[in-house]
């Protein structure tokens, strides 16, 4: 039976051109930052959570607040402070006294896209709250399961674990991200573009000139579409030795997992459609080997005494590994 796929088409290319207008219309408030504007959209493609890393002061907050705006969906905010208890996250149960009974009051996790602000900055105990929700997309209290809605993308901020009052965040925390981005510092070029801005009057405070250009139903059509990209079966082993690779490394005690690989493959195909491609090329895979993987692997303390980082240690990793032809 032939099968009439025009209209999916049709949604394919509508789907992707809203999320290219997304991008513009977050760069209406956030100079540069292309690249992890990019990897957001990423996520939400992939239905997955997204850690941004830099120092305060890089629009990391400006950029997941804009991204909102620019989408119709739910958002919710959380500061993370070293006060804030699960309960304050996920909800908890409250004693109705009218009616003598406990009732659920739903917590800001109960939100289309969930802006979780210097999560690092409050203690284990409340950053594992999040990990059923990120995992499962549901919250458990006293045995009852209650749903998130969908889409439900967590978009994490935090600063550099070397910074003062911060609390690094345990491994299982972070295999849950998709993508970890990191926000750099802008260049002189675009430091003067962000100081022009605020100079003619920009408020950071005030998005009202973003307008919604994507919503949820072009962010299923794009999911679907990347559900068809093909990947050939030499591109599929060449994630796997790519995370196997990490496993082997002498400066690393922790590689990729195979849910790791998952998520390289899960990103490169999100990245191949957004490029205009129904297929993944090792190029793509190499391109989000950074994000998706830097997160995942841990180094051995003598690595990290000799100056190793992640990202230095998977460009090696990539050099190494035959690429497929």
């Amino acid at each position: 039976m032939n099968i009439d796929t025009t209209h999916l088409t049709g949604q394919s290319e509508s789907a992707r051109a809203a999320l290219a207008a997304l991008r513009t219309e977050v760069s209406k408030a956030v100079v540069g930052q292309d690249a992890v504007v990019t990897g957001l959209v990423i996520a939400l493609l992939c239905r997955g959570h997204v850690l941004l890393e830099g120092v305060p002061g890089v629009a990391k907050t400006l950029m997941v607040r804009t991204l909102s705006a620019a989408l119709a969906l739910d958002f919710k905010r959380v500061q993370f402070t070293p006060d804030l208890m699960p309960g304050d996250v996920t909800g908890s149960l409250i004693y109705d006294a009218k009616t003598a009974r406990f009732e659920f009051r739903e917590g800001p996790v109960f939100t289309n896209l969930l802006l979780a602000d210097e999560i690092n900055r409050t203690p284990p105990k409340t950053q594992a709250a999040l990990l059923e929700a990120m995992e499962e997309r549901q919250v458990s209290v006293e045995g009852d399961a209650r749903m998130l809605p969908d889409p439900f993308v967590v978009c994490a901020t935090q600063n550099p674990v070397e910074y003062e009052g911060t609390y690094q965040l345990p491994e299982a925390q972070l295999d849950r991200f998709l993508l970890k981005l990191t926000v750099p510092l802008p260049p002189r070029e675009q430091e003067i573009a962000v100081l022009d801005r605020h100079a003619r009057g920009f408020d950071p405070r005030d998005l009202s000139e973003i307008k919604p250009v994507a919503t949820a139903m072009d962010l299923a059509a794009g999911r679907a579409a990347v559900a068809q990209v093909h990947v050939a079966a030499e591109v599929l082993g060449y994630i796997v030795d790519v995370a196997r690779a990490t496993r082997s490394s002498p400066s690393l005690q922790l590689g990729v997992s195979p849910r790791g690989a998952t998520a390289l493959l899960a990103a490169s195909r999100a990245w191949a459609w957004l490029s205009g491609r129904s297929y993944v090329t090792p190029d793509d895979v190499k391109a989000l080997a950074r994000p998706a993987l830097r997160h995942r692997v841990q180094l051995r303390p003598e690595a990290e005494l000799e100056g190793a980082t992640a990202d230095g240690l998977l460009d090696g990793i990539l050099a190494s590994v035959p690429v497929p032809r």
